[in-house]
């Protein structure tokens, strides 16, 4: 049985947000760290193969949700998989865990990536039939944010390799940015109706504040440090700059900001 850890629902029908499990940053084995863009590039392939399929199920699951009000549960178990899947190889490649993701699109047992999404939710239709257009905003600040990061991703990696594990402020920075890009994912493809949010943590957040219950994930909630929010404030920085510099690369509608944030496209 799971260890119960996390953060405890104040109130009864509070919103549910998707929530991501990443044990403490721990030493990381330099060799894998110096060649692990190289090593994970089989599950890129996959990945890549895998999102034709997806595309395909967050077409038929968009029409199942209007006329269902929720996704049929083949459909969501296939999209929770290849979110979880994403999220995990995502999370290896952002030198956040020295553990190689398994192939699987299930909870795989051991795995210290897990992504919570709640089953058989509620969807509201108005909502669905508007996803694209509401969803603009939050794939803006995604696409910045881990415009940002990638940035500077080559100084982590040189920080990771010299110390031999990611420092604290960089780990929870680099966290809060899986984190909200998972939470755009499962908003993107119907897994969840709550809109992505909080990506400088939990702090002002009372239902994530009180109820907490010691455990080994370090990001449920996810609390950031005065550095990490400056890391998180650096990325947003950089990532609008490197945006305005090529302002050309996105459609005025900001079409292309959505698709480049859809997990594994």
């Amino acid at each position: 049985m799971e260890p119960h850890y996390g953060t405890v629902p104040l109130f009864p029908g509070a919103e549910a947000l998707p929530e991501l499990d990443i044990p403490q940053p721990g030493r990381q084995n330099r060799l894998s760290v110096l060649v692990r863009l190289l090593l994970l590039l089989p599950h890129f392939v996959v990945l890549a193969v895998l999102s034709v399929v997806t595309f395909f199920a967050v077409v038929a699951g968009w029409f199942a949700a209007l006329l269902l009000g929720r996704l049929p549960a083949p459909v969501e178990r296939y999209l929770a998989g290849f979110l979880g899947y994403d999220t995990r190889v995502n999370a290896s490649a952002m030198l956040l865990t020295g553990r190689y993701p398994p192939f699987e699109l299930g909870q795989p047992m051991g795995c210290p990536v897990r992504v919570r999404v709640q089953q058989s939710v509620h969807l509201n239709r108005p909502a669905v039939l508007f996803r694209l257009l509401l969803v603009i905003p939050a794939a803006l600040v995604e696409v910045v944010a881990t415009a940002g990061w990638w940035a500077v991703s080559a100084l982590s990696w040189l920080v990771v390799l010299f110390l031999g594990r990611m420092p604290l402020p960089l780990f929870e920075a680099t966290a809060a940015v899986l984190r909200y890009r998972m939470r755009l994912g499962a908003y993107l493809l119907l897994l969840s109706p709550a809109y992505p949010k909080r990506l400088f943590g939990d702090q002002s957040a009372p239902d994530a504040v009180v109820g907490t219950i010691a455990g080994p994930s370090a990001t449920r909630p996810l609390f950031l440090g005065t550095g990490a929010k400056v890391l998180v404030g650096a990325f947003l920085v950089l990532g609008l700059v490197g945006g305005a510099a090529n302002s050309s690369r996105y459609g005025a509608d900001g079409s292309a900001a959505v698709q480049a944030s859809l997990p594994g496209f």
